[in-house]
């Protein structure tokens, strides 16, 4: 929290805080080639302590393993699923900031019905 500061005006979305925290992706195109790759630009000790909350958070958060163990069977490898799940937590953190509201893990990471899970 004391990297990001309490001006809750500093960020205009979760988007502009996930990029200063260094968890959203950077898309380079060129020509027919397209790359997804990580921010070089970032707060540092943001970034490292997002990498420790993702991986704290695995053995914790029964929903953020989970979404970790989601993305691992999509085909990501450890760290991106890692960053993935770090992204998504900034996410929250924002909304969280913005509206007033406590973390809760139940809103945070819905469990699935059993109607939308026959679907998938």
């Amino acid at each position: 929290m004391a990297e990001i500061g309490d001006d809750r005006t500093r960020f205009a979305n979760a988007g502009s805080l996930k990029a200063y925290a260094g968890s959203a992706p950077v898309t380079r195109s060129s020509g027919k080639s397209c790359m997804v790759m990580s921010r070089k630009i970032k707060n540092q000790r943001l970034a490292a302590v997002g990498y420790v909350w993702a991986f704290v958070s695995l053995t914790r958060s029964p929903g953020a393993r989970a979404h970790y163990d989601r993305r691992r069977e999509a085909g990501d490898r450890h760290v991106a699923a890692q960053k993935n799940l770090f992204n998504r937590f900034m996410g929250m953190l924002f909304y969280c900031l913005q509206n007033g509201h406590i973390y809760d893990e139940a809103i945070a990471f819905p469990q699935p019905t059993p109607e939308h899970a026959a679907a998938a």
